[in-house]
């Protein structure tokens, strides 16, 4: 299976606002708030968009996370539909990546390490020798700066984070922005852009676990459909590194191409790979590839309520995770204990350990050829 890069461009930023946008019947709304301090004494901001149809996403500085993402259902009935906390401290206490954006790799690096002309480069191992979501350090854990807040026909946040040459092993000085926006049709659009004076790896996204019938709902989200327009997936080790091959779904646990209901082969044990990830921790490498403006990369539905989520992205790759360490001993949002399977990661990006794997995208970038990642949360119901 081979996939292209495209390279970033004026005209594919035009076209992923034109995606989010709509001809304004109702301006929507941006509003920011304290949310808190870190120990340091540094205030950590709250800016919540809000749209008429009742869609509203709060994103805290902390992390450039999501923190909350109000859905209606078919009656008009609002619930938030991503795991978290109520709280900062919840978030700097307990980090279990809930909503925040990861980098700058995110997801694994074999051993921590990875090779850029001829230099080897040493990472925090922090997930059984492995490098995860940029080393334990990662953006997850940074203060961002609000450059911009900004209500009208499409309400957004534009966030901002230098990362200094040599953080967490990687080299180069990376100057980041993600950039959130909210439209009339319920389109939460989620922009990732990075340059760097030397050559370096960048794989951002979000980690927001969903449950469509909404947070904390007594079933979980193990009723929720998904769908994945993926013809292969990328297996793993045993310690989830993906082994380079592209494995068809077809016949397979791993077969999301028409809609499935989440549980009916999360417990397979007849399938090495879902023991191996004690549920999906996989990579999708999505039909599509790379792509100018973001295209589908999942649906997931709750056919109880009616409330729909499109994942919409320009990367090759979809991270699906099970919440398979969620294990009740984290209490999130309106005291709910957050178990295996409450919630599902639905993560747009390169490949796993794409910079050890010769077959796989490149995550690389170069002084003069930054990085940009569009993604979309869809919101829309179903009758």
């Amino acid at each position: 299976m081979q996939f292209s890069v495209i390279r970033s461009s004026h005209l594919a930023c035009a076209a992923f606002i034109a995606l989010t946008m709509t001809a304004p019947a109702h301006a929507a709304s941006a509003q920011r708030e304290n949310a808190g301090k870190l120990g340091d004494g540094s205030a950590v901001e709250a800016i919540t968009l809000r749209a008429a149809n009742g869609v509203s996403a709060r994103i805290l500085t902390y992390g450039a996370t999501l923190q909350s993402l109000i859905a209606p259902d078919r009656h008009g009935r609002r619930a938030d539909v991503i795991l978290g906390y109520d709280d900062l401290a919840s978030y700097v206490d307990h980090p279990n990546y809930f909503g925040v954006t990861v980098g700058r790799y995110a997801n694994r690096i074999a051993n921590g390490r990875f090779a850029l002309d001829g230099v080897t480069y040493q990472l925090p191992q922090n997930n059984n020798g492995q490098s995860l979501h940029g080393g334990g350090r990662g953006f997850d854990k940074a203060l961002w700066r609000v450059v911009a807040v900004k209500s009208g026909p499409v309400a957004k946040v534009v966030l901002a984070h230098v990362s200094p040459d040599g953080d967490s092993g990687y080299p180069g000085t990376l100057t980041t922005t993600v950039t959130y926006t909210l439209d009339e049709k319920g389109n939460l659009g989620i922009l990732f852009e990075a340059s760097s004076d030397k050559p370096t790896i960048v794989n951002m996204t979000n980690h927001a676990l969903f449950n469509m019938a909404g947070e904390g709902s007594a079933g979980g989200a193990m009723d929720n459909r998904l769908t994945i327009p993926a013809r292969a997936y990328t297996p793993v080790t045993a310690t989830l590194i993906p082994t380079g091959e592209l494995r068809p779904v077809a016949g397979s646990a791993f077969d999301f191409r028409k809609a499935r209901r989440l549980n009916d082969a999360l417990r397979d044990g007849r399938d090495a790979q879902i023991v191996v990830g004690r549920g999906y921790d996989h990579n999708y490498a999505l039909d599509k590839g790379v792509t100018p403006t973001p295209q589908l990369a999942a649906r997931l539905t709750d056919p109880a309520s009616g409330r729909v989520l499109e994942v919409l992205s320009t990367e090759p790759g979809l991270q699906f995770y099970s919440g398979n360490f969620l294990d009740g001993t984290l209490i999130g949002k309106h005291g709910h204990l957050y178990r295996m399977g409450d919630g599902i990661a639905l993560e747009p990006q390169k490949f796993p350990d794409a910079p050890n794997q010769p077959g796989f995208v490149s995550a690389r970038i170069d002084p003069g050829k930054p990085y940009r990642h569009a993604m979309i949360y869809r919101l829309s119901v179903s009758q």
